[in-house]
């Protein structure tokens, strides 16, 4: 693993714990909050924020392992390596932000960010696909 994929992994271990915090604070609103308990909405995107933060972290860590065994260039390896991780920040902070209200009965804006965090994941999975069908065995 090369030193730049062997850094992002450090950071996205690092991370996992905030995804462990999210999963508590659920748990504590699940079992405390009547207000989380009343908005079939915002309890909907808030586990699958959660569940997406947590899934597409793994699949973070996973690429890297492939990502150094690609054709792709120095520059195009830097951009799956970023990709997708971004889109495991991008999309959970839609589905949160965008009800972060407990009062709120439809989404906001912010949801948008789940479409580029998509199209962020879209772009990395892909680039790490075609790098590694095009890498020479």
């Amino acid at each position: 693993m090369s030193s730049q994929s062997r850094r992002v992994a450090g950071i996205l271990l690092i991370l996992i714990p905030t995804i462990m915090y999210g999963g508590w604070t659920l748990l504590q609103m699940l079992m405390h909050d009547p207000a989380y308990m009343a908005n079939a909405l915002r309890q909907n995107f808030w586990r699958a924020g959660h569940a997406h933060a947590g899934v597409l972290l793994i699949l973070s860590l996973v690429s890297l392992l492939y990502v150094d065994q690609t054709g792709l260039s120095p520059w195009l390896k830097t951009v799956v390596r970023l990709c997708i991780p971004l889109a495991a920040i991008l999309m959970p902070a839609g589905f949160f932000l965008s009800v972060i209200r407990p009062s709120d009965t439809v989404p906001s804006e912010l949801i948008y960010l789940t479409y580029v965090g998509a199209a962020s994941l879209a772009i990395g999975v892909v680039m790490l696909g075609v790098g590694l069908l095009r890498a020479k065995s």
